[in-house]
């Protein structure tokens, strides 16, 4: 059987390649910049799970693109007609519209630098995620400028690929979450716009081979077994912290995120409790009690606590969560006063359990410039269980 190898650009901690090696494919090499997130991935899939076929020529470690496009352009070609795809999309938070939105800011820079890449490798397959935002132009005075979107399609199609993007709701594919993406897909050799025919036709097959009895995945679901009142021990890995044990596991989802992690493990890898006010756990306790399930909290709740934050959101059990930012203090966990932990976060993004997260919880001031701890590791991840079914469709393509 042939290998199928992909490059995976601006891979964070490794959302999308988890999804594609359960899909079966190989990687090559990935690139993502920040040291943090790349620990994270090479942790799970380069030293414990050999997904990659590192070359020899660049270093197992945190990379910029533009580094490797500087320094290695030669090689780049040479891959030319090795490489089946290359997946991955540039930062988002230049285009987001849950965040400052700035047309300047210089990680918007890095759309030419994948195109740059694409136009070197030159692989049979693209597949390119961002957000919402990206299909939206900037405003510039009364008036939209063109969408970045438009203008990846133009440069692509002139490298001679079919191109198609669509905004995908990852909710509809057993992530419990509503998150909404831009998905793009470009073709050498096909038509593009059957990926999402096909990523479609194919759900209800998919989580029949993963055992998921819904279609749809509530917060309940996903994270019932991780509550706190189940009791805490010791956290592992921060000392003076209390990290919770496991219930049983009550549903589909969480009996598919619990396989393969080591059965000893009475704690999930990062299920760290955040250390709370005794006001802070009334407050939260206050707006369980009084708000409104997945809505922005009222402006009496926000006078009664003196609230400045623009959004903080009590979650709704019974149904997928909002889009997860990466500031965990955006919501209130459904029915405990606190914000969730890194590993309800994971679940949420559908990492299973066995994926083990690296770097800081969290960051403030200055070092938010510079950190990307794991609750911004995996804001920013695509969900692997979504990755793993475009990962299937994309091989069958080919």
């Amino acid at each position: 059987m042939n290998i199928q190898h992909y490059i995976d650009l601006f891979s964070g901690c490794g959302g999308l390649a988890l999804g594609l090696h359960n899909a079966g494919w190989k990687g090559l090499f990935a690139v993502e910049k920040s040291k943090d997130a790349f620990s994270t991935l090479k942790h799970n899939l380069i030293d414990n799970n050999s997904n990659f076929d590192w070359p020899d020529w660049l270093p197992k470690q945190n990379h910029d693109i533009n580094n490797i496009i500087e320094e290695h352009e030669e090689k780049l070609k040479l891959l030319r007609g090795k490489i089946s795809l290359i997946a991955g999309g540039p930062p988002c938070q230049g285009f987001s519209m849950a965040g400052r939105r700035r047309e300047k800011d210089d990680r918007n820079k890095l759309i030419d630098s994948y195109i740059k890449f694409i136009e070197l490798v030159q692989p049979e397959v693209l597949f390119f995620e961002n957000v919402k935002g990206f299909t939206i132009g900037f405003k510039k005075g009364n008036e939209r400028g063109e969408a970045y979107s438009v203008y990846v399609v133009k440069k692509l199609r002139e490298l001679g690929y079919n191109i198609h993007g669509k905004i995908v709701d990852f909710s509809e594919y057993g992530v419990p979450q509503k998150r909404q993406r831009y998905i793009l897909v470009g073709m050498k050799n096909g038509e593009s716009k059957e990926f999402f025919e096909a990523i479609t036709q194919n759900r209800a097959k998919f989580f029949k081979s993963k055992n998921l009895e819904k279609d749809t995945t509530s917060l309940n679901d996903a994270i019932s077994d991780l509550l706190q009142s189940n009791g805490t021990k010791e956290s592992p890995d921060t000392k003076n912290f209390q990290a919770g044990v496991y219930a049983n596991a009550t549903s589909s989802y969480q009996k598919l995120m619990r396989q393969n992690r080591p059965l000893t493990n009475q704690i999930a890898d990062s299920h760290r409790f955040a250390k709370h006010k005794v006001e802070t756990v009334e407050k939260f306790q206050y707006i369980l009690d009084n708000g409104i399930a997945n809505k922005n909290i009222s402006d009496d709740i926000k006078e009664k606590y003196s609230m400045k934050k623009r959004t903080v959101v009590p979650l709704c059990k019974i149904s997928a969560t909002p889009t997860l930012t990466t500031l965990p203090d955006d919501y209130i966990h459904y029915c405990e006063p606190r914000i969730l932990t890194v590993r309800e976060y994971a679940r949420i993004q559908s990492f299973p359990d066995s994926y083990e997260f690296k770097g800081g919880y969290t960051t403030g001031g200055e070092r938010r410039k510079v950190d990307v701890p794991r609750y911004t590791q995996i804001g920013n991840a695509i969900p692997p269980l979504f990755a793993e079914q475009a990962g299937i469709v994309l091989k069958d393509m080919i």
